[in-house]
């Protein structure tokens, strides 16, 4: 008779393990853990999808002009010799997102300053609410306002002050005409102002209360605090919503096109008609004239792709660095 120790009796008494589920279980661990990484990996294969189908496109353009497209202000569409050149455009682009940023920087800043430390805090989510109902309105729809509202409250009423105060210098001289840059300036500051509100705000409210609490207790005033303790330490998210706000200005096509006034020249009046490379493609792509218009064209929107991506990146690093992960809103 064969007898057992205890460690072997309860061996052998023990239920056998069924390792089917666990093995089903780490199956659909793998499956899944699949899918997420083929998941990341969808946004950059777009981009460089982008890229790709946009330089394939513009080939023919890059190989007829090289750096020329880049300096050369000619667009002519002519049978006989075409030749194209970017540069008006790319200077209306610049000199209307940058003046727009300009003017609601300050503003946005402002806003969301009064929003964080001033204003009540029962009433501070129902204007946050406001801000962010500005961001989604279409652009379409800014458009028309302009075209019906701003453009001509531009002519009637601001551009005489402007003209007889300071006409002496020439970005308030002639020409003018119904619409122009500096409808296209003010259109594009409303616009982006929602998103600088939203980033200042978002680095306002990271900085920590000590800081506020100190500067109170060795007897600023509430606006010493701010200047002092508040702004100082939300100047990189300041920039960085800046920086958002101007990718988002540089590719705004269809309110810009609306009140431009599309007048393919840099006019040293602001009330004169321009144009910036957005608008150009919206407004010519359809009527192309020969493969090599339409080369030029896509080469436009290589180089908007470019120059917004860039900014974006650069201002996706600069917010990450100041906005903790995981700040509510």
């Amino acid at each position: 008779m064969t007898t057992l120790t205890v460690e072997q009796n309860e061996t052998a008494s023990a239920p056998r393990r069924y390792t089917g589920g666990v093995r089903a279980r780490r199956l659909g661990d793998r499956i899944f853990y699949g899918v997420l990484s083929a998941s990341a990996l969808v946004p950059p294969a777009l981009i460089l999808l982008f890229v790709i189908v946009l330089a394939y496109g513009a080939w023919p353009a890059i190989q007829e002009f090289r750096w020329h497209f880049l300096i050369s202000t000619v667009w002519e569409p002519n049978p006989d010799r075409e030749e194209y050149g970017a540069l008006t455009f790319i200077l209306g682009t610049l000199i209307s997102s940058i003046c727009a940023l300009a003017i609601a920087a300050p503003v946005g800043i402002g806003v969301a300053t009064f929003i964080s430390e001033v204003v009540p805090m029962r009433l501070r989510g129902f204007l946050r609410f406001i801000i962010e109902i500005l961001a989604t309105i279409p652009s379409v729809v800014y458009g028309l306002w302009g075209v019906f509202v701003l453009s001509p409250w531009v002519m009637n009423k601001l551009a005489p002050v402007l003209s007889k105060t300071l006409g002496f210098l020439p970005i308030f001289g002639e020409p003018k005409d119904p619409r122009n840059m500096l409808c296209a300036i003010l259109i594009l500051s409303i616009m982006v102002l929602p998103m600088i509100v939203s980033v200042s705000l978002d680095s306002m409210r990271a900085v920590p209360i000590n800081y506020r609490e100190a500067a109170l207790g060795l007897g600023a005033t509430r606006w010493e605090m701010i200047r002092l303790a508040v702004w100082p330490s939300a100047r990189s998210g300041f920039i960085g919503g800046g920086i958002l706000a101007l990718g988002r200005a540089l590719g705004e096509t269809m309110a810009v096109t609306m009140v431009i006034g599309n007048g393919h020249r840099i006019s040293q009046s602001i009330f004169a008609a321009s144009d910036t490379v957005a608008s150009t493609i919206a407004n010519q792509f359809a009527e192309a004239p020969s493969d090599l218009f339409t080369a030029s064209l896509i080469e436009l929107a290589l180089l908007l792709f470019v120059i917004t991506l860039a900014v974006n990146l650069i201002a996706r690093v600069i917010v990450h660095r100041v906005i903790p992960i995981g700040v509510a809103d």
